[in-house]
């Protein structure tokens, strides 16, 4: 894979054009089944049947299909945290859900589709943007949590807000970054409550 710790790389041809859908299908297919090192722009031209060229229209790599893969693959893992969180009532509580939510969503899609998942490691270890990008969007729900926290009286106020939201996510980072998760199984089932309770210990006012 190229390191992408430039901007990534676009998608090409009109946004909302059915053949980009229709690329990223076959190859999300073609990852699942021969993972992403095995696969060629030549394999997904002859699945879609359309010639490499064409698939060039719309996406200037391999690299740039699996990115867009990623940030689908990452996208359901924040979708699932953000509906558990905005079911939760007072601060305390939406931060136990989001430690717990981010560990199950990672490890479903690791077991479910693992060399989905091995796209979403290599990510994460080159830092492709769709992982810096949901990183960020963690950190940014996180900061929320605390902001509300401080509002209800929940955590305290001397910490400054940016500060207190990054020292959470060093917390949380073991188990919502893919490329660390995997070293982390055996603590998966105790961690996310442990966790969020040693951190809401440091918020008490």
């Amino acid at each position: 894979m190229k390191n992408a710790n430039a901007s990534p790389s676009p998608a090409r041809g009109p946004a909302d054009h059915d053949v980009r859908d229709q690329i990223v299908a076959a190859a999300t297919e073609h990852f699942s089944l021969y993972g992403y090192e095995k696969t060629t722009v030549s394999d997904l031209a002859k699945a879609i049947g359309f010639s490499k060229a064409y698939i060039y229209k719309f996406f200037e790599s391999k690299q740039a299909i699996g990115e867009m893969i990623c940030a689908n693959c990452l996208r359901e893992i924040e979708n699932d945290v953000r509906a558990a969180v905005d079911a939760a009532e007072r601060p305390p509580e939406k931060l136990r859900r989001m430690f717990r939510t981010i560990v199950e969503s990672s490890l479903r899609l690791f077991f479910q589709d693992r060399k989905l998942y091995e796209i979403a490691a290599s990510a994460a270890g080159e830092r492709w943007q769709a992982t810096v990008a949901y990183e960020a969007r963690i950190q940014g729900l996180l900061q929320d949590i605390v902001q509300q926290g401080r509002l209800s009286g929940d955590f305290e106020r001397k910490t400054p807000l940016d500060e207190t939201a990054k020292a959470i996510y060093l917390v949380m980072r073991p188990y919502l970054h893919p490329l660390l998760l995997q070293y982390n199984f055996e603590n998966t089932e105790e961690a996310p409550a442990q966790l969020s309770s040693l951190v809401l210990r440091s918020l008490s006012p």
